[in-house]
C-alpha cells in the first residue's frame, strides 16, 4: 500500500510540473525579441474564467521600438468587447546573458524573460482592479513563434496557486517594421 501511495504521489508531482522552454531549442522559427517586437503589431484574443467559459474578448495595438542600448519598449492598447480600454507598456532591459528582464507599470516586478528556440516564457505578478478594487495575480505566460509574423500566446491567472482565468491571444506582425 505504501509503494502504491509513493507511486501516486510521484505520478502527481510529475504530472504538475511546468515544462521546460529547453525542449523548444530547435524548433522554428527562431523568436528574437527585437526582430518580432518591432514596429506595429495588433493582437486578438479572449479571457475564459476557470470555468473555461470566455467571458470576454478584446482586441489591442502595439508597437515596439528598440534603442541603441538595446532596450526595449511595448507599448500596448486593449479595447475590450464591454468598451473598457487598458494600457501597459512594457520595457525590455538586456541582463547581460543574453536575455533581458521585462517590467511594466502594473507588474510587481522585473522579471527575466526565457526564451528558446521559438518560445518564450515569463511569469509575473499582475496588478489588476477586480470589482473596483486592486488585486493581485499571478500570470504564467507562454508565447510561440508559430511564422515570421505570428505569435500565439497562452497565459494562466492564479490566485493562491487556484486558477482563475485562462488568456489567450494571437500576436500579428504588421508587414512595416518602422519602429526603431
Amino acid at each position: 500500500m505504501l509503494r502504491i501511495s509513493a507511486l501516486l504521489m510521484v505520478l502527481f508531482l510529475f504530472g504538475c510540473s511546468s515544462v521546460d522552454i529547453s525542449q523548444y531549442q530547435d524548433n522554428q522559427p527562431t523568436l528574437s525579441l527585437p526582430e518580432f517586437f518591432n514596429g506595429p503589431l495588433t493582437a486578438h484574443g479572449i479571457l475564459k474564467n476557470r470555468s473555461g467559459e470566455v467571458i470576454r474578448y478584446f482586441n489591442a495595438t502595439m508597437t515596439g521600438s528598440w534603442d541603441e542600448e538595446g532596450i526595449g519598449t511595448l507599448d500596448e492598447d486593449f479595447i475590450f468587447d464591454d468598451g473598457e480600454k487598458q494600457k501597459r507598456i512594457w520595457t525590455f532591459t538586456p541582463d547581460g546573458k543574453g536575455s533581458y528582464l521585462a517590467s511594466a507599470g502594473d507588474v510587481k516586478e522585473a522579471v527575466p524573460v526565457k526564451t528558446s528556440g521559438n518560445a518564450l516564457f515569463m511569469a509575473y505578478v499582475l496588478n489588476i482592479l477586480y470589482k473596483g478594487k486592486p488585486l493581485e495575480v499571478s500570470i504564467d505566460d507562454k508565447m510561440y513563434l508559430v511564422s515570421d509574423k505570428v505569435i500565439i500566446n497562452e497565459s494562466i491567472m492564479t490566485k493562491f496557486g487556484i486558477d482563475l482565468g485562462y488568456i489567450t491571444l494571437t500576436i500579428i506582425k504588421d508587414g512595416n517594421d518602422t519602429g526603431s
